[in-house]
């Protein structure tokens, strides 16, 4: 980072700080994912800064506004977004610093009490505001009222599209369009209100604070079927019983979830075929050879 780009993310936290922020030191640090990532600190403050290509503002705008929607729910601590911005050569996103540790069973068992009550507040519909991404990936948001007409078209589709577009064809394709045409198939007894998810929820996006609250990060929010927010905690593991039984005791899962959690799952194995590749093509075949025997 140049000087006049420290100058100017320092301006831009002063206004919405509405306090005077001086940049005393800066560092490096892990955490901003596919990001470059820092902590500026003052005499007073600190910020965790996380840096980009100037092309990619709008991924930390809905980042923004992401997590000001959340924090409005006033449900599960998020980090404070402060501002966002661009200069010459970057985008960046400044957020409260938040000091991290590992999650114990007291505060795994209040994020799943704190996350079953951030999904009970309806939503208008399925979508979004805006679109935004997961991992890197495109992630289209458009307003539906449908959501097997949601998740077909904007979630299964999309990715099966782009990994049409990546060579994966055949085998993948063919399983996915018979998949697609198949989703009534899980919803035969349920039907799925519209909540506001995290959207990206694995073990690498949950922590304590010292204080020993639960905290989420890094969303790719939008309203959808809470099933989903669920499902992605069980794909690479990192919560624990406390949490799900605490989730329970505030909003019992369907039975059917059992089901339908291998079928949102696809949507994330089949976006790490189009971000990484690799063993992950099998994995989404596997997948959705088990969903269509059911």
């Amino acid at each position: 980072m140049n000087t006049k780009t420290l100058t100017f993310v320092a301006e831009q936290i002063s206004k919405a700080t509405q306090n005077s922020f001086e940049i005393q030191t800066t560092k490096s640090i892990s955490g901003g994912d596919i990001n470059r990532a820092f902590l500026f600190q003052s005499k007073n403050a600190r910020y965790f800064v996380k840096f980009n290509r100037a092309e990619l503002v709008e991924m930390f705008a809905a980042e923004f506004a992401a997590l000001t929607e959340i924090v409005q729910t006033k449900t599960v601590k998020v980090p404070a977004p402060i501002t966002y911005g661009q200069t010459e050569h970057e985008s960046f996103i400044v957020l409260e610093f938040v000091e991290l540790k590992r999650a114990s069973s007291q505060s795994e068992r209040l994020l799943g009490e704190q996350l079953a009550k951030l999904h009970l507040q309806k939503q208008p519909f399925f979508g979004w505001q805006i679109n935004n991404t997961i991992g890197s990936t495109p992630q289209p948001n458009l307003r539906s009222e449908n959501w097997l007409d949601f998740w077909r078209e904007q979630r299964l589709d999309f990715q099966l599209k782009l990994a049409a577009q990546k060579g994966y064809g055949s085998q993948l394709q063919s399983l996915g369009k018979k998949l697609s045409e198949r989703l009534e198939d899980f919803f035969t007894d349920y039907t799925p209100q519209p909540s506001l998810l995290h959207g990206d929820l694995w073990g690498g996006n949950a922590a304590a604070t010292p204080e020993n609250q639960p905290i989420i990060f890094d969303p790719a929010s939008y309203y959808g079927d809470r099933e989903t927010d669920l499902a992605m905690t069980e794909l690479f593991g990192g919560f624990g019983r406390d949490f799900f039984a605490a989730y329970n005791d505030i909003w019992q899962l369907d039975a059917g979830y059992k089901t339908r959690k291998n079928l949102y799952n696809l949507y994330h194995i089949l976006n790490h075929v189009n971000l990484f590749g690799g063993g992950y093509a099998s994995q989404a075949k596997n997948m959705m050879q088990q969903l269509l025997a059911l």
